[in-house]
């Protein structure tokens, strides 16, 4: 079953499926770990969509990376 991006409760072991999308859901749970500067980019967004297996932790540990805020 895939996980409603829209409305289901985000999670950091919530796991990317092929289903992934950007919603206003995911971008509230990216700013409350990440902070209020939180953006999507497309270097993040492509990274996201890779293939590679990933979930959302996987995403916050990123985006600090590339901020270098880890």
């Amino acid at each position: 079953m895939k996980f409603d991006w829209h409305g289901g409760t985000i999670s950091p072991s919530t796991e990317i499926d092929s289903g992934y999308r950007n919603t206003q859901n995911v971008r509230r749970f990216l700013c409350g770990e990440c902070g209020p500067d939180f953006k999507f980019d497309r270097e993040l967004m492509a990274w996201m969509r890779n293939g590679g297996a990933k979930n959302m932790a996987d995403v916050v540990e990123e985006w600090k990376r590339r901020r270098g805020s880890n």
